[in-house]
């Protein structure tokens, strides 16, 4: 940022927004009577500025162009966003250059806000394993009121993408490979960072992204081309978008991958048919950084002035850092290959959001140093950071009840390269903070135990070391200690956007530490950290405890020690399923059947599977322990059959039988046994997380409806034919304790 220019400025009492106000008090006039009003003021030029959006140089989160008169640019009313200007102070005087324009419309000021501002929470994959809706709107209501502190106005989350391929390393960004969690995580997500209303002081403007498709590059490669057919597109990659549409989302982001051969920041039927048309979304849709102008190398426009005309005609509204916009489209409407009315409907669609924040009655009303300091970095939101934190964990295994662990133990050994790192406990599309306090796994420990436990410390190796010349001293450090610890996985940038892999292992020879130091015969605990899904068969085969701890954010290490020594008992589940091999991928629970469907996990001869491996994932979607144990029973259905204008309640009994307090996700999962389009072998449409005391229980109740067993039939219309089905209660998809069928009838048979 170019501090002379911006401190150059001095606040001179200007009129905010004047031209839009000048009529009569803005609290007696309706924003559309504001909004045409200052329309009909706009020269063509400024229109366009107002669907141009520059960056930072400071903090760009993408491929620069160079551009010394980007504030210049401001001024003179070419700019109608900035993104990656952050704090009171910054965004306040990046402002006061808007408001030296003739007709002085504020910025919006935009920041990937992704899992935390000042605090940082785990990232989203990880909280969507908490399958806890009110603790995923906690994490965004509280990055919500620190950012809209600190100047910001718009986040770029919550992705909603549907991923089902690990290789991808914007997984980490989304809620895992489930249409129906993903949807209610869509909602959370919004409200959390939307809060009670647009324009309040601690609410942000969701953007939902990417639409459509992202999830599904091809080979897992980001920016890759997605080939997909309309069932697949409407029944499992649209509905999270359309849940955040319902919960209020105020923008969406376009995607950078081409949809069966057309752009996404190009595809009208996305963005105007299904989008701006079937969905009636009435806020706006800003691009991906650049993905106007990369529909030149897409093959599918020939220079900027071209793919400009394809966007905007396709329902792009604002260019995120592409200056396709800024210096085409005069051009494009004054030569009649684009029509004003589109300009005007994208320009209002990006006003009225800056009145519905209040910004013409103030533009500086966010950037606020005194709120600011208050509100960052505070013991609430750490201790809310914490609490997300601690149940966005995933124990894998525990064979012998080897934890919890006792707080008496005498001598502890943490071993690996990520047992002392700090920096990568904050996972990637963090907001990077100098003198961060990041609490590690050791620093976590410390803190639980104090001096009653001798702490030892070894790294062994690096992340991706191909040298055991650490392997000793970490030897040598287990002999000494009655528990392990050990910390292993990825570092926090590699997983996320342009993160992608082919190999999905534990990198470097992490792995083969763990085997060295198990050797000792030392009770062993694992603690495996990532943004996606990673494959580690000798530790998930060899480990007697695992715990999958993702990246978890600013209180990482304090969570850690919670979990480990029983203070909260474990109750995460995946939602992402974890392979044996990269030859597995994709592989998710809600797959089709074949005709020649194994019937065992093992190929079977002329059988659907593989020859050197079973077809089920390490471990699946769903799947997480707990330090004690629940017991399903009980099921009752008050009907076994039902028209479509009826429904079924389902009850069943969850006890806790074992010794802890603790959570369970009571899973429910239906099946549609015949169909006129063939149907996944079991679909999540339901779940209920339950906390219990030991000897405690409780009655679990679903109901079925029409909408539930609906889905798109060969004519693509959205029914529920009658027929048989599947009705499967557990608590993972792999783990179905209660089984029973049901029966949709004909309602004219019934007359």
């Amino acid at each position: 940022m170019h501090k002379k220019i911006l401190l150059a400025l001095v606040f001179s009492g200007i009129n905010y927004g004047a031209i839009a106000q000048k009529a009569r008090p803005a609290n007696t006039r309706s924003v559309d009577e504001r909004l045409n009003q200052l329309l009909a003021q706009m020269t063509l030029e400024e229109k366009v500025g107002q669907l141009n959006q520059y960056t930072s140089d400071r903090l760009a989160t993408g491929p620069l162009t160079e551009n010394s008169s980007k504030y210049e640019d401001i001024k003179t009313g070419k700019v109608g966003s900035m993104l990656n200007v952050r704090g009171a102070k910054d965004t306040r005087m990046v402002q006061e250059l808007a408001m030296r324009s003739r007709l002085k419309i504020p910025l919006l000021f935009g920041l990937d806000v992704i899992h935390g501002y000042r605090v940082t929470f785990p990232i989203p994959l990880a909280e969507a394993s908490s399958w806890d809706m009110k603790a995923i709107e906690t994490s965004a209501r509280v990055a919500a009121a620190e950012s809209a502190a600190a100047g910001i106005h718009w986040t770029f989350a919550p992705m909603v993408d549907i991923a089902r391929d690990p290789r991808w390393g914007r997984v980490m960004e989304g809620a895992g490979e489930d249409t129906y969690l993903g949807s209610m995580i869509a909602k959370a997500r919004v409200k959390g960072f939307q809060g009670k209303q647009l324009g309040d002081l601690d609410a942000v403007m969701a953007c939902v992204k990417h639409f459509a498709a992202y999830g599904a590059a091809i080979g897992g490669r980001d920016y890759n081309s997605v080939e997909m057919g309309d069932r697949t597109l409407w029944e499992t990659y649209l509905p999270p978008f359309k849940a955040a549409l319902d919960a209020g989302a105020a923008t969406f982001m376009n995607s950078f991958n081409d949809l069966n051969g057309i752009p996404a920041t190009g595809n009208s039927y996305l963005q105007r048919d299904i989008l701006k048309g079937k969905w009636g979304f009435t806020g706006f849709v800003v691009s991906d950084w650049g993905s106007i102008k990369e529909m030149i190398p897409h093959g599918f426009a020939k220079d900027p002035a071209q793919a400009a005309e394809i966007a905007i005609k396709a329902g792009s509204d604002m260019d995120m850092e592409g200056r396709a916009y800024i210096t085409s489209l005069v051009k494009l409407v004054n030569d009649k290959k684009v029509d004003v009315a589109i300009i005007d409907d994208a320009v209002r669609r990006i006003l009225r959001k800056k009145f519905e924040l209040g910004l013409f009655d103030d533009p500086y009303r966010f950037s606020n140093e005194a709120r600011e300091k208050k509100e960052l970095n505070s013991y609430a939101n750490r201790a809310k950071a914490r609490d997300v934190a601690k149940r966005s964990i995933v124990l894998l295994k525990n064979d012998g009840q080897l934890l919890p662990l006792s707080k008496n133990t005498k001598t502890i050994a943490v071993i690996g390269p990520l047992g002392k790192s700090n920096i990568d406990m904050m996972g990637f599309w963090s907001v990077k903070w100098d003198n961060d306090k990041l609490v590690s796994v050791y620093e976590g420990l410390e803190n639980k135990l104090g001096k009653n436990t001798r702490l030892l410390y070894a790294k062994g190796c690096g992340i991706t070391d191909t040298s055991k010349s650490g392997f000793a001293e970490a030897v040598a450090t287990a002999k000494q200690a009655d528990v392990v610890i050990m910390a292993v996985g990825e570092a926090y940038d590699m997983s996320g956007e342009a993160k992608s892999k082919a190999n999905i292992h534990i990198p470097g020879v992490q792995e083969e530490l763990v085997k060295a130091v198990q050797a000792t015969g030392k009770p062993v605990v694992v603690l495996t950290m990532s943004g996606r899904p990673m494959i580690f068969n000798w530790i998930a085969d060899n480990a007697k405890a695992i715990l999958h701890t993702w990246w978890l954010g600013s209180e990482a290490g304090n969570a850690i020690a919670d979990v480990l020594f029983g203070d909260y008992d474990p109750a995460g589940k995946l939602t992402m399923s974890f392979p044996r091999s990269e030859g597995q991928i994709p592989v998710y629970y809600n797959h089709k059947s074949t005709g020649r469907p194994s019937p065992t996990d093992l190929a079977g001869s002329y059988r659907s599977g593989y020859l050197d491996m079973p077809n089920s994932p390490r471990y699946a979607f769903g799947y997480g322990l707990s330090y004690t144990t629940f017991e399903l029973s009980d099921l009752k259905l008050d009907k076994k059959a039902f028209v479509d204008t009826d429904s079924i309640t389902v009850t069943c009994n969850l006890k806790n039988i074992g010794k802890y307090a603790g959570e369970e996700v009571v899973q429910l999962y239906l099946q549609d046994i015949v169909a006129s389009v063939t149907r996944p072998v079991q679909e999540l449409k339901g779940f209920e997380k339950v906390s219990l005391k030991p000897g405690e229980s409780k009655s679990i109740k679903f109901v079925i409806n029409k909408e539930m067993l609906s889905f798109y039939d060969q004519q693509m219309k959205w029914t529920a034919e009658p027929g048989e089905f599947k009705l499967m209660i557990g608590n993972s998809s792999d783990h179905i304790t209660l089984r029973t069928n049901f029966e949709l009838t004909d309602r004219s048979a019934n007359q």
